[in-house]
């Protein structure tokens, strides 16, 4: 059974708003790795390159976009590049899990979160920015707001994780 499988599903792990915060980063890998996640979705703000360094750690290949905290985009972009695992998309990104169709989007941009919802195309799409969990509906689409890693604003570090097959989503507090 590949890492990350379990009868034909995959866990994805969720991730957004790490704003720097080391200590939640290195936490948030630990527990990826131990709920033994196939893929890593994060929506950015990431703030510095240093943060990726830590993402490195993760066992799992990493999806990314840009938040609007993230200022230096081409260090970032490089730091990923070089790290390997982490493949950084730009503002919206998309893929494909088994037959799920995933969007992408920090949702700092509410013209293209609101645009991605309404299309009415994705299974399921991912987006931070608010720093609060949510998980809901929007039509057939599977909204998935993970919360934020770094804790800063809500005081409450979370990531979400993804089951495939089920499209269970559960919320883990770091």
């Amino acid at each position: 059974m590949a890492v990350g499988t379990h009868q034909g599903s995959m866990r994805i792990g969720i991730m957004a708003d790490t704003h720097d915060c080391l200590p939640l980063v290195e936490r948030a890998v630990e527990v990826l790795n131990r709920e033994g996640v196939g893929l890593v979705l994060h929506t950015g703000d990431y703030v510095a390159p240093f943060t990726m360094k830590a993402l490195e750690r993760l066992e799992a290949p990493v999806i990314g976009v840009f938040g609007n905290n993230d200022g230096d985009r081409e260090a970032l972009r490089k730091t990923a590049l070089d790290g390997g695992n982490v493949d950084l998309r730009g503002d919206c990104a998309r893929t494909s899990v088994g037959d799920l169709s995933i969007g992408l989007v920090h949702g700092h941009d509410t013209a293209l979160l609101t645009s991605l919802m309404e299309r009415g195309d994705l299974d399921v799409l991912v987006s931070g920015h608010t720093h609060h969990p949510l998980i809901g509906r929007h039509g057939r689409t599977l909204m998935i707001n993970p919360g934020e890693t770094c804790g800063y604003l809500t005081g409450t570090p979370t990531l979400a994780v993804l089951e495939t097959g089920t499209k269970e989503v559960h919320l883990i507090r770091l």
